[in-house]
């Protein structure tokens, strides 16, 4: 009885989650916040469904794999914007690059998250 409540509870409450992640991502750059915090909040959905239903279907492997991939365009995107000279020549730019370094990070955060429960909850090698 009790695990139907929260698995009803749970899915309802995954809507307002994935608003409140991605609004404290995206304004990351005006308020506090930002990718880290947005990131934890979007983890908090697949940490939510392990807790209701602890199933092993992801692929930890192509999550580890996409989260290395972020880690590159977080490390790429600063380099081809910053050391061009963009952001001098066209201030407009500082906005958008702003939001994007808050969205690559909070993707590559929850990935991060996702994986350390996995890999606790099921006990598996990730590396």
């Amino acid at each position: 009885m009790n695990r139907s409540i929260i698995s009803v509870t749970t899915g309802l409450l995954y809507p307002f989650i994935i608003v409140f992640g991605f609004y404290v991502i995206a304004n990351g750059h005006n308020f506090p916040g930002g990718g880290f915090q947005g990131g934890a909040i979007l983890a908090t959905l697949f940490i939510g469904r392990f807790i209701v239903n602890p199933v092993n279907d992801m692929d930890a492997h192509l999550l580890h794999n996409l989260e290395q991939a972020l880690f590159a365009l977080i490390l790429a995107v600063p380099v081809l914007v910053l050391f061009s000279g963009l952001s001098r020549q066209i201030p407009a730019l500082n906005e958008p690059f702003l939001i994007l370094m808050n969205l690559l990070i909070g993707f590559k955060v929850c990935m991060g998250l996702t994986i350390v429960v996995f890999r606790f909850g099921f006990d598996e090698d990730l590396l």
